[in-house]
């Protein structure tokens, strides 16, 4: 197939154009470099231009013909979206409008969205299901569940088929080392220890050591780069083969602790990591762990790389390649 790839030049995103070119497929990446970088797209087609430009758009379907969408152009950040909520609503929403104009336009009827654990704020209840509420608790989880709501009128009112694909956290890097993590800056946790280990940066940071866990830290569920790639590819073929519009958790279904965390980063890295612990973060659930059995079961989707000490290697590779 053809398939365009918004937001191909970041983190996920190049992992999956690297992923669909090996699949056989053809794509277009469209991605305006803001926080993404050229030389992560790995091949295909490329295409420097923002979904704030409905002309660009046009042009891009219009020459390219794709016949799928994975969009994974927005901005992630859940304290930046706090402190400025325009940007998150303009870019997260208003963006993706344009772009789902832009389908229409073209008669493009599958669409693949980047989707957050976000939408379920404070659980209820651990893992979390599909069937859980949705309470977002700040503009990015908000932005995410908006454009989850519009997604089903657009099935409704214009047959547009999609799937949402709700990520817990992504971690890990490419296998082969050619892709990895450059946030600029790096809010994510394993990134952050492994520079700490690496000497990139002085010291970590944990925030509460008094919350209900085994070891008093948060645990989170952590999925492997890769295999958040394959559940796209999944849904891709899912949407190929007639499937209806649907909402996906994405995790392990187990949990890690940020302690955990930093204990595998020494194991693997060998090194010693200095830790300064803090307060709790105002809105930090003590666990978060996804229920992704609706997923292995309705896409065929099976991770691959699950262990903790796996996900770590991985990264610790892309970081020692950072250094040299």
């Amino acid at each position: 197939m053809r398939v365009l790839v918004v937001g191909g030049a970041g983190y996920i995103g190049s992992h999956m154009v690297k992923m669909l070119l090996g699949a056989g497929h053809a794509v277009i990446t469209l991605d305006n470099l803001s926080s993404g970088h050229r030389d992560a797209v790995l091949g295909g087609s490329f295409v420097e231009g923002d979904l704030a430009d409905p002309e660009c758009l046009n042009r891009v379907f219009e020459q390219h013909k794709p016949e799928a969408v994975m969009h994974f152009a927005s901005y992630i950040q859940v304290g930046e979206s706090v402190r400025k909520p325009d940007i998150y609503y303009r870019n997260n929403v208003t963006n993706t409008l344009n772009l789902l104009d832009a389908m229409l336009k073209f008669d493009v009827k599958k669409f693949i969205f980047s989707s957050t654990a976000a939408v379920f704020g404070e659980p209820d209840y651990v893992p979390i299901d599909e069937a859980h509420p949705n309470r977002p608790l700040n503009p990015y989880g908000r932005s995410k569940w908006m454009i989850e709501q519009v997604l089903a009128d657009y099935d409704k009112a214009f047959d547009l088929r999609s799937v949402c694909l709700r990520y817990f956290n992504a971690a890990g890097a490419d296998p082969e080392g050619q892709l990895g993590e450059r946030h600029d800056p790096e809010t994510h946790l394993i990134p952050l220890i492994l520079q700490a280990a690496s000497g990139r940066r002085e010291n970590i940071q944990v925030f509460g050591r008094d919350y209900d866990t085994p070891d008093g830290t948060c645990i989170r569920d952590y999925i492997h780069i890769v295999d958040l790639c394959s559940a796209h590819l999944a849904a891709l073929e899912y949407l190929n083969h007639g499937g209806v519009s649907d909402r996906f958790n994405l995790g392990n279904g187990s949990g890690f602790s940020v302690q955990e965390v930093i204990d595998a980063v020494q194991n693997v890295s060998g090194k010693q990591v200095t830790v300064l612990n803090g307060p709790r973060r105002e809105g930090d659930p003590a666990r978060l762990v996804a229920d992704a059995k609706r997923a292995r079961g309705i896409l065929a989707w099976q991770p691959t790389y699950t262990a903790l000490d796996t996900i770590v290697s991985h990264a610790w590779q892309w970081e020692l390649k950072q250094l040299s």
